[in-house]
């Protein structure tokens, strides 16, 4: 057991060491180890007091501690006259809601890298939306209607009538006055050129018909070279001959189908089909077309007139205008014929040219008809007899 004398004097003595350490600290200048925390209690008391922040901005001041935080970093200074007191008195002078709002924007931008980077990709984007060929066509909202307008089919040429001098300009069918002539049969004689070598042979034309429905037959016979036959059939209307099928036959038929109420020509040889309008011929009943058409108004076609005639072959369906030409006296097998000359001219290089003669004697009935190819081959058929069929 420790004497309480001694005890005591112990305890005097550590009080003794530690006041005099005490006052040793006092004197030395040297700045406490807690000396940070007065700055910041110092800096609030000079703030002026801020009213009650709302909840969102509560937890938008909640960062400041973290500014806050870093000042015991600042004695690096060896005396206490460091001016790190002053930032803290710079923030404070401004009010505490707007440090606040400052400090959440801070928090909601991005950081520089980001905001580069974000912007670069914008930047690219709008220069890519600016080159593109897209972005310089027609906004949406008109290509949109613009692909739903759909454009009105150009209007098929038919049977039109133009007058000497009269810009040809294709018009639509006519309902022209016709009058048919008599079923016959007529004979041909043949001089023709094939491959420039000079030929002559006989045909043949048989024209039938009942007031309704209409059948053409012509065929060209060569010696020792086969034959050459067309035939053209069909209904009869106030336009004139309307063709339901016309055929073409050498070594083998090739024929064409006539739809007028799909408005369609189809071919047999796997051509694309082709529109057509009412008075649209093939190349057979085309001339007998225009002599019924002369027949009916002969005064209506005075010389220079034009008349357009949609022609139909055997693949393709084509534009033909007949010139009426003076009228002339014709040498033929049959005898001296008066007649009228109507002309086709070619139009592209390898387009057919076509005259027929029709003798107003003979119902306008062809007499003379000669086509001549784009190299020069032609076949000329001269009347030499007409009878009954």
């Amino acid at each position: 057991m420790i004497p309480r004398r001694p005890l005591l004097l112990l305890s005097a003595a550590v009080l003794g060491l530690h006041a005099l350490v005490l006052g040793l600290a006092a004197h030395s200048g040297l700045p406490a180890a807690a000396s940070p925390a007065p700055l910041v209690f110092h800096t609030r008391t000079v703030a002026p007091p801020a009213p009650e922040p709302p909840a969102a901005a509560t937890a938008a001041v909640a960062p400041p501690q973290a500014v806050a935080a870093p000042t015991p970093k600042r004695p690096r200074a060896p005396t206490a006259r460091t001016p790190a007191p002053h930032a803290p008195v710079a923030v404070a002078e401004e009010p505490l809601p707007e440090v606040g709002t400052a400090v959440a924007d801070a928090s909601q931008a991005p950081a520089p890298e980001a905001a580069a980077s974000e912007a670069a990709v914008v930047a690219e984007a709008t220069a890519h939306a600016a080159s593109a060929p897209e972005a310089q066509a027609v906004p949406a909202p008109q290509a949109a209607a613009s692909d739903s307008a759909v454009p009105a089919p150009a209007p098929v040429p038919g049977i039109a009538i133009l007058a000497p001098g009269a810009a040809q300009d294709g018009g639509t069918a006519q309902r022209v006055p016709v009058r048919l002539p008599a079923p016959a049969r007529l004979e041909f004689d043949v001089q023709g050129q094939a491959k420039h070598l000079q030929y002559n042979a006989s045909a043949e034309l048989v024209w039938q018909h009942d007031g309704q429905q209409y059948q053409a037959r012509q065929e060209i016979r060569v010696l020792f070279l086969g034959s050459r036959a067309q035939t053209s059939v069909g209904e009869i209307t106030p336009l004139g001959l309307q063709p339901r099928r016309f055929g073409d036959r050498s070594r083998s038929e090739k024929a064409a189908h006539f739809d007028f109420a799909q408005g369609q020509v189809t071919f047999s040889a796997n051509n694309p089909s082709a529109r057509i309008a009412p008075g649209a011929q093939d190349r057979l009943s085309v001339f007998l077309q225009l002599s019924a058409m002369l027949a009916a108004a002969p005064q209506a076609y005075p010389v220079g007139t034009r008349i357009q005639v949609p022609t139909v072959s055997s693949h393709a369906a084509d534009l033909w205008t007949f010139t009426i030409e003076r009228e002339e006296t014709l040498n033929l097998p049959l005898g001296r014929v008066r007649a009228v000359a109507l002309q086709r001219l070619p139009v592209r290089d390898y387009d057919q040219k076509a005259q027929v003669w029709l003798a107003p004697e003979l119902d306008y009935l062809p007499v003379r008809i000669r086509i001549t190819q784009a190299n020069g081959d032609f076949a000329e058929l001269n009347l030499r007899s007409r009878e009954a069929p």
